[in-house]
C-alpha cells in the first residue's frame, strides 16, 4: 500500500546517514547563500544589566534513566558552553547554536549521551546538548529578542523533578540543520553567558541597559492523557508580557500548545495528572 512506503531515510542507517549529510549541506549553501551577519564577537566582561537568569541540574537521577549518559551530558554541555560563554550579540545579529558550537565530534572531546532520532531515545556522540539550548531559549523568551528557528521535541523525556517547570525540555538541536537561532532586534548589545559548576548549569542573558517590559512564562491546563497505546504530556503555554513601569499586562501570546509524546515509564505518570 502507499501509505506504507518508506522514505529513503527509513530504508537503513546508510540511507539516513546519506539524508542527514544532504541536510547539512543543503544548510551550509543556504547560509553562503544568504544574507544573515551571525554574531561571532566573544568578550567575557558581563554586560552590565541582568535580563534574564536560568540554571538547570544537568543530570537526572531517575528510574530506568542512564547514569553514565547523563555524566557525559553534563561533559558535552561543558564543551559547548565554552563556546558560547561571553557571545556578544549586536543589533541585527543572528545567533545561531551551530555556527558557535561546531560540530560535536570525538575527536573534540565529545561522549556518547542521549539523543532523539526518529523519535527514539537512543545514544549518540554529543548527546544531551538540547538542554542547552534549551536554557538558551528560556533567556531569550525573557526578553524582546526575536526567536528566527526554533526545533520542538518532547518536552516529556523523564519524569519531572519537583515542581514543573514549563519549557524545562523541548528544545531539539542536531548538527547542523536543526538549528536554534534568535535575533538581536533590540537597539543595544547583548550578551549570553554560560557555564558549569558541579552538575548544575548556569546560564544568563545580560543588556547594555534595561528593556521596558518583563516577561513571564505561564502553563495552563496541563495533564497527560492516553491515546491508542501511548501517553502524552498536554498543556498549552503562555508568554505573558506587562510594562514595568505601569505594571499593565501589554500581552499574553499562546507560544507552544503542548502535545508531547512520553518517552519514560508509563508508570512514573503521576495517576492525578492522568485525564481520560
Amino acid at each position: 500500500m502507499a501509505g506504507d512506503k518508506k522514505l529513503f531515510c527509513e530504508i537503513n542507517p546508510f540511507c539516513y546517514a546519506v539524508s542527514t549529510y544532504k541536510e547539512i549541506l543543503k544548510r551550509y549553501i543556504k547560509d553562503f547563500f544568504g544574507n544573515e551577519k551571525f554574531s561571532k564577537t566573544i568578550n567575557k566582561d558581563k554586560l552590565p544589566n541582568l535580563v534574564w537568569s536560568h540554571s538547570v541540574n544537568m543530570i537526572k537521577r531517575a528510574k530506568g534513566v542512564n547514569l553514565t549518559h547523563q555524566q557525559n551530558k553534563a561533559v558535552n554541555i561543558g564543551l559547548a558552553g565554552e563556546k558560547i560563554n561571553g557571545m556578544i550579540i549586536h543589533p541585527g545579529e543572528v545567533f545561531s547554536f551551530w555556527k558557535t558550537v561546531g560540530n560535536t565530534t570525538k575527536r573534540r572531546g565529545y561522549k556518547e549521551g542521549r539523543i532523539i532520532e526518529r523519535n527514539k531515545l537512543i545514544a549518540g556522540i554529543g548527546g544531551g546538548l538540547c538542554n542547552l539550548s534549551n536554557t538558551i531559549h528560556i533567556l531569550v523568551l525573557h526578553s524582546p529578542l526575536k526567536v528566527t528557528e526554533f526545533h520542538m521535541h518532547s518536552d516529556a523525556l523523564a519524569p519531572d523533578e519537583g515542581k514543573r517547570v514549563p519549557f524545562s525540555a523541548g528544545t531539539s538541536v542536531c548538527y547542523n540543520y536543526i538549528d536554534y537561532r534568535f535575533k538581536n532586534t533590540t537597539d543595544q548589545d547583548v550578551q549570553l553567558l554560560v557555564w558549569c559548576e558541579g552538575e548544575v548549569l548556569h546560564a544568563e542573558l545580560r543588556s547594555e541597559r534595561d528593556f521596558p517590559y518583563s516577561y513571564e512564562i505561564t502553563e495552563e491546563n496541563h495533564h497527560f492523557k492516553k491515546e491508542g497505546s501511548k501517553y502524552y504530556r498536554v498543556s498549552e503555554i503562555y508568554r505573558e508580557i506587562t510594562d514595568k513601569s505601569s505594571g499593565e499586562l501589554k500581552d499574553k501570546e499562546l507560544i507552544l500548545n503542548n502535545h508531547s509524546e512520553v518517552m519514560y515509564d508509563y508508570a512514573l505518570i503521576p495517576k492525578d495528572q492522568i485525564r481520560e
